[in-house]
Order: structure tokens, then C-alpha cells, then sequence
């Protein structure tokens, strides 16, 4: 099912930018971040498949694994909650990215900023 949808978005020239699969007994979830998330929503529609949408924010990691535990300390002395992450499949300046989901996204800016961490847009991924 899933090369199925991925496939309906090449037709329309969009692009899985991000790709998260969490299976269990019951159902499965497929988180994806897209190169034109409107388009996404126009084709799912059309084609009655069902979705939710949540904001990301995407961090940029400069020295790849080695900042994780920066991003992350940020983040603890912020008091701010991972509800989930996952890293993209694309890698702007040849730099390592990750997609967090988090409780407080405005404090979380300012912390991971203040730390001198690049923040990305949906314009930067879309490139």
C-alpha cells in the first residue's frame, strides 16, 4: 500500500521528503514529509485516502550525530516534550536533518536557535 501511494505522488511530481512507518496488530501510521504538502492534500483527497496533517519542526545537525545530544540538551533545559522524530531522506548543504514533533514549538525555536542551530522551512526542503 505504501509504493502505492508513493507512486500516486511522483505522478504529481511530489516528492517524500521524510518517512516514518509505526506498525502495530491493530493499524499502521506513515508519517511523511512532502515537497508541496498542499498538492499532498488535493490528491488525497481525490483519491479518498485518508490523512491528518501536524506540524514538524526540522532541525539542522552541522556535525550529524555528534549534535544530536546538543539539540537534545536544548531541548530537556527548555522543558519541551518529543512526541516523535525521525531523520529526512534529503540532506540540504550536505547536512544532516531531523523532523521533531514538539509540545512547545515556540520556546523550542528560540532554545534551538539560541544554541546557534539552523532551523529549516517547508521553502528550504521544497528546494
Amino acid at each position: 500500500a505504501l509504493l502505492e501511494v508513493v507512486k500516486l505522488l511522483n505522478e504529481h511530481n511530489i516528492m517524500v521528503l521524510a518517512l516514518s512507518v509505526q506498525d502495530s496488530s491493530d493499524s499502521s501510521n506513515v508519517r511523511m514529509i512532502v515537497s508541496d504538502p498542499q498538492a499532498l492534500a488535493e490528491s488525497f483527497r481525490e483519491h479518498n485516502i485518508p490523512y491528518s496533517e501536524c506540524g514538524v519542526m526540522v532541525v539542522e545537525l552541522r556535525e550529524g550525530a555528534a549534535d544530536l545530544a546538543m539539540a537534545l540538551a536544548a531541548l530537556l533545559m527548555a522543558e519541551v516534550n518529543i512526541y516523535f522524530s525521525y531523520p529526512l531522506l534529503i540532506r540540504p548543504r550536505g547536512r544532516a536533518l531531523l523532523a521533531l514533533h514538539l509540545d512547545d514549538v515556540e520556546c523550542s525555536s528560540s532554545v534551538l536557535r539560541g544554541e546557534g542551530f539552523q532551523l529549516l522551512t517547508q521553502s528550504d526542503l521544497s528546494r
